[in-house]
C-alpha cells in the first residue's frame, strides 16, 4: 500500500494514485502542490485509477490531470504507464484498454521486466499547413488533435534553447484559447523526426509520447515521412506507425521509477490545498 507510483518515460514523469490504496485528494490545487518539485514530489502530472476495484478485463477510466491543475484528456506517456502498473499488479495481464476523455486506448505490454509498452491512440486530425507568428517569429505549423491539441512547428534545426525561447509563446497564442501543446519538429530523413517539447500543462519537458505522435502525423501528412518513424527527443527515442486505416500506435521503454508515502505534513498542506 502506498500514496504513489512514480513512472517516467525518457524523462516524463508522472505520479499514479489509486484510490483503493491512499485517500490522497487529486484536486487542481493539490495536484499542483504534489507535482512541484521543490515541495512537493515532482512531476509533469498526476494520473488517478477508478474508485473501486479495478476490472483489467473492462475498459479501466482513467483521470489525469497535468501539473499546473488543468485536466489533460489523454496523454500517450501516461497512459503506457497505468497499462504497465496495471500488468504487474495483475499476474498475466498484458493488454489493458485504458478509457480516457479522449476515447479508449488499447495498451500492449510487450516486456513488463524491460518496460517496453505500447498503446494505439486511434486515427489524428491533421491540418497539416499553415503560418504563426509568435514572440515576433513566424513559425511554419501544423495544427493537430490527438486527443490532446498540437502545434508542430518544423524548422530546420531544433534545440532545448529553442523551445525554451518560444514555447510559452506559442502555447499561449490567442489562435488557441485553450493552449497547445508544443513540438518544434526537424525532419532528419523518411523515417526519423527531431522534436523539443513544450506541455501546455507543464512547460518544457524532454519527451512526450503524444507530442511524437502528432509530430509523425503532421509530417506524415505533408509527404515528409512515410508510416513509420523513429522520433528523437531530448530524453530520448520512441518508435511511432500510422496504420492503413490513419491509427497512430506508439511505442517505447516506461520506467517505475518509485512507490512512496507523503508525509503527514504535506499530506496535511494538499487537505488544505484542496
Amino acid at each position: 500500500m502506498a500514496d504513489f507510483a512514480k513512472y517516467q518515460a525518457l524523462g516524463n514523469d508522472y505520479l499514479v494514485i489509486d484510490p483503493a490504496e491512499t485517500d490522497l485528494p487529486v484536486t487542481p490545487a493539490a495536484v499542483r502542490l504534489l507535482c512541484d518539485r521543490r515541495f512537493g514530489v515532482g512531476a509533469d502530472g498526476v494520473l488517478r485509477l477508478p474508485h473501486g476495484p479495478v476490472d483489467v478485463g473492462r475498459p479501466v477510466a482513467l483521470h489525469a490531470v497535468n501539473a499546473d491543475g488543468s485536466a489533460c484528456a489523454r496523454s500517450a506517456n501516461g497512459v503506457r504507464m497505468v497499462g504497465l502498473h496495471l500488468a504487474r499488479r495483475h499476474a498475466g495481464v498484458d493488454r489493458v484498454v485504458v478509457l480516457t476523455p479522449a476515447g479508449e486506448s488499447v495498451v500492449e505490454v510487450h516486456d513488463a521486466a524491460a518496460g517496453l509498452v505500447e498503446v494505439e491512440l486511434g486515427p489524428a486530425r491533421v491540418d497539416p499547413a499553415g503560418e504563426l507568428t509568435a514572440a515576433g517569429e513566424r513559425f511554419d505549423v501544423s495544427v493537430v488533435d490527438n486527443g490532446n491539441p498540437h502545434a508542430v512547428l518544423f524548422l530546420d534545426g531544433v534545440d532545448a534553447a529553442l523551445a525554451r525561447a518560444f514555447g510559452e509563446a506559442v502555447a499561449g497564442h490567442e489562435r488557441f484559447p485553450d493552449r497547445v501543446n508544443v513540438e518544434f519538429t526537424t525532419v532528419l530523413g523518411p523515417d526519423a523526426l527531431r522534436i523539443e517539447v513544450h506541455e501546455r500543462g507543464a512547460g518544457y519537458t524532454p519527451a512526450s509520447g503524444a507530442g511524437a505522435c502528432a509530430a509523425a502525423s503532421a509530417a506524415h501528412a505533408r509527404g515528409l515521412t512515410g508510416r513509420r518513424v523513429r522520433v528523437e527527443m531530448a530524453g530520448g527515442v520512441v518508435e511511432v506507425a500510422i496504420g492503413d486505416d490513419g491509427a497512430v500506435r506508439l511505442c517505447g521503454e516506461v520506467e517505475q521509477v518509485c512507490t512512496g508515502d507523503v508525509s503527514p505534513a504535506l499530506r496535511s498542506r494538499l487537505e488544505e490545498a484542496g
